[in-house]
């Protein structure tokens, strides 16, 4: 597929279509092969497990209607969904026309009709491109407006019916088969206490019962095979079809041949049931896969159901009752006690507590008041909240995350190369396999014996089928990631699913990451002489002018003591200037005096004599505490010291990484004795101190220069680049949005015990998938030879086929009950 990459346009579009009709990997093999080359599309991932391609593509070549043509051009079908609104605001033939041709343009909208006289719209539309809920405010943007009018609990999910069609085909297939196998039991001597009725041996009878199995119940084999066929390709139907046919027809020859004989010979050996049976059996075997896969998207069902269905809006003063995709921004939205949070937004009006433990994995309900942000599917306890809705349906913090989810599920992690290249040749070899067991048998093990011949080629063709193969790898991605996410770790897609699992070197930011993020002012060590600036005393003083001068920065550290003044009750003066040297310190005029606050190095660069202060500095950064020299008009005045104390999970975290042979690095840009004093705390053996933040991506480069695998745990938007850096960047999901967005993996929950969790989880993942891998490649390798040298009845390799897809399926969702 290598060959096939294109470079992307800047204009690129990504598009997620659903397909019906893929039976194996051959199919998602041949549908991402089409689309890959097609003019304009830059990459193409189909994923078999999720019935789904995502295509990136530029609109001004190739849109999602020539996409969607091309896949139906190579022999599947595309899932669309309807909806239908109320319009209000019409008032002439204009007005529909005007909608219709707005909606129509609207890349994921298939098709629009807009009656002015019923005041609605029907409309078809791609899922997973555009939502109802855009569609509204597509609607909403040219003057009009529009209501859904889908009861949403009497839609039925595609994969549920989907799932019942396959559940009766197989139970009818079943029904019309069981006298097929009944006789066929009468054929062998260890079944000969069975009675078998008479007219079950009747081929004419065989041949009714025989018949709708073969060409109603089965002829979407034959369909997907003629499809395959007629785009120069070959799939599982393709060999479904040439097992199942050979049994048939030889056993029609034998019927009508039988009238040549005298009277009606009920004891000519028939293959009726080799067909009937296998395709039965296939049926099974999709039927129990379909409901394995159905299990696979748990995780993104779970994470959907704690999406609040319903919002209580105040428009216009009054209170009304609406579904969330109608909800807007800025709409003012009422949260009552027990209820949940329908979209992000921020506190107008109201206190409460919210459990936001869905989000973050904290227990311990949150404060909430006005001016605080509130997260979407969080749960307001004990008070009645009025917030400004600012992010809603797509936009939620819980609608990316599920998008992260989905996105993570439906790419290919490196590893199912291997799987597209078998697949890629694998059909063809397969039939010409059969086609020397035949020519074998008949020929030589079996001189003249046709029947025999056939059925030793028809169990190779059954045995062979490469579903477990293309199911390998996609299925284990769904069940992994969507476990992960359920812990609160999201891969952002296949691949870092798999990288992660090499790392060798954990690299932690310490503010924020190791420690708590929230410093707090434990010491002031001054000299007597300060008080001579006014009535305080001389540790107020000291601190009111550092605090006046932290004030204007947004550093941790400066938040600390400025609240630490705030407790003291300390009124702080105005500073006229203010300048900030980034890694060192800052300088600030307060009150005609000049106060320097930072680092010895800032001191030393303005002669200023710290030598007396040494040993007050060491004691200080010894404790683990951050200490800065303070300097008024030039003179040492004092110290100010803030301790960012570890986070509770931190010291375990450590050890666990220890215990996996993983070697932790932490990296600040504090001072080395302060460093070493909070690694120590944590048990980190290797410290980078005093690292400025344009450094850390080259430290993080320094590692990697012997081809070790680093990841790279940040919070802060000075953290992004080397997050970028590393092999994986893990963004702790408490933190800023940039950091989050140059991360491989987010780490929800702000807990370092999900980095050895999410790395253990990708190693049992990636366990998970070579498992199936080799069972897959093993059937196959053992079971042609076994098949080929007679020892396996074509229906016995049915079954065995159907088990195997099933089985693969089922090792995958092991996954899904891991705890870590």
């Amino acid at each position: 597929m290598d060959k096939l990459k294109k470079t992307a346009s800047p204009n690129e579009q990504q598009a997620t279509v659903q397909i019906t009709g893929m039976t194996c990997s051959a199919c998602a093999a041949r549908i991402e092969k089409g689309l890959s080359r097609m003019e304009g599309v830059s990459r193409a991932n189909v994923n078999l497990a999720l019935e789904q391609a995502t295509v990136g593509f530029d609109p001004s070549v190739s849109g999602l209607p020539q996409i969607e043509d091309k896949i139906r051009a190579l022999g599947y079908d595309t899932v669309k969904e309807t909806a239908d609104f109320d319009i209000s605001g019409m008032t002439c033939a204009a007005c529909s026309a005007r909608i219709e041709k707005v909606l129509s343009r609207t890349p994921g909208i298939a098709a629009v009709n807009v009656n002015l006289a019923l005041e609605t719209a029907h409309v078809e539309y791609t899922p997973g491109n555009i939502s109802p809920r855009e569609i509204m405010e597509k609607v909403s943007n040219i003057g009009y407006k529009a209501t859904l009018k889908e009861d949403r609990k009497d839609h039925v999910d595609r994969r549920v019916q989907e799932i019942q069609h396959k559940k009766w085909k197989w139970i009818i297939s079943a029904i019309l088969s069981f006298p097929l196998l009944w006789a066929m039991a009468g054929h062998f001597s260890f079944t000969s206490w069975i009675p078998t009725p008479e007219i079950f041996m009747n081929p004419w009878l065989q041949l009714v019962l025989a018949t709708p199995v073969q060409f109603i119940i089965g002829w979407q084999f034959y369909v997907g095979a003629y499809k395959a066929l007629r785009n120069g390709s070959a799939n599982m139907d393709v060999l479904v079809v040439l097992g199942t046919s050979a049994a048939y027809f030889y056993s029609l020859y034998l019927t009508i041949d039988s009238l040549s004989m005298k009277g009606m010979n009920h004891t000519v050996e028939m293959y009726y049931e080799t067909s009937a049976v296998l395709i039965t059996l296939i049926l099974v075997g999709k039927w129990f896969e379909a409901l394995a896969k159905g299990r696979s998207s748990d995780a993104i069902k779970s994470l959907m159901g704690l999406q609040a269905k319903t919002a209580l809006v105040i428009r216009d003063g009054k209170e009304m009752n609406i579904s969330t995709d109608e909800v807007i921004p800025g709409d003012i939205v009422l949260v009552k006690p027990g209820t949940k949070v329908p979209v992000d937004g921020e506190v107008v009006e109201g206190s409460s507590s919210v459990d936001e433990s869905m989000l973050t994995g904290e227990s311990i309900p949150v404060e909430k008041k006005p001016g605080d942000t509130v997260i979407g599917a969080t749960l307001n306890k004990n008070g009645i909240l009025r917030i400004k809705a600012n992010k809603v349906g797509r936009d939620t913090a819980l609608a990316q995350i599920i998008r992260v989810v989905e996105e993570a599920q439906g790419s290919k992690a490196p590893i199912q190369r291997i799987a597209d290249v078998i697949s890629g040749i694998f059909v063809p070899i397969v039939v010409g396999i059969a086609v020397i067991t035949f020519l074998v048998w008949y020929f030589w093990a079996a001189p003249g014996q046709f029947a025999d011949a056939l059925e030793k080629a028809i169990a190779v063709l059954v045995i062979a089928c490469p579903c477990a193969l293309g199911l390998a790898t996609p299925t284990s991605i769904m069940a992994g990631s969507g476990r992960a996410a359920e812990l609160g770790i999201l891969f952002k897609g296949g691949e870092h699913l798999e990288g992660a699992q090499g790392i060798k070197i954990v690299v932690l930011d310490k503010t924020g990451t190791v420690t708590n993020g929230k410093p707090v002012l434990t010491d002031i060590v001054t000299t007597t002489g300060i008080a001579a600036y006014g009535k305080e005393s001389a540790e107020n003083r000291l601190l009111a002018l550092t605090a006046a001068a932290e004030k204007l920065s947004e550093h941790p550290l400066a938040e600390a003591i400025v609240a630490g003044a705030a407790d003291r009750g300390l009124i702080l003066p105005t500073a006229e200037q203010f300048d900030n040297l980034p890694g060192r310190g800052i300088m600030a005029v307060i009150s005609d005096q000049q106060v320097r606050v930072g680092t010895r190095r800032m001191m030393e660069d303005h002669q200023l004599d710290i030598t007396e202060w040494t040993p007050v500095m060491k004691r200080l950064e010894e404790a683990g505490k951050t200490a800065m020299l303070v300097a008024v008009d030039d003179e040492i005045a004092g110290i100010v010291a803030v301790a960012d104390t570890i986070k509770p999970t931190s010291k375990a975290a450590v050890a666990a990484l220890h215990e996996m042979g993983i070697e932790v690095v932490m990296i600040t840009g504090d001072n080395k004795i302060t460093a070493e004093a909070i690694a120590k705390q944590a048990g980190i053996r290797k410290v980078l101190a005093e690292v400025l933040p344009e450094g850390k991506a080259e430290e993080v480069r320094k590692l990697q220069r012997n081809g070790t695998k680093v990841a790279m745990v940040g919070d802060g938007i000075n953290d992004a680049p080397a997050l970028a850096t590393a092999d994986t960047g893990m963004a702790i999901g408490t933190g800023t949005d940039v950091a989050m967005e140059a991360a491989d993996i987010t780490l929800m929950r702000g807990d370092l015990k999900s980095i050895p969790d999410a790395i253990m989880m990708s190693r049992k993942t990636m366990s998970n998938i070579k498992q199936n891998l080799f069972w897959a490649l093993a059937y196959n390798t053992i079971g042609i030879p076994i098949a080929a040298l007679g020892f396996l009845a074509p229906w016995l390799a049915g079954a065995a086929m159907a088990f195997s897809s099933v089985s693969v399926v089922l090792n995958a969702l092991r996954l899904q009950r891991v705890k870590l």
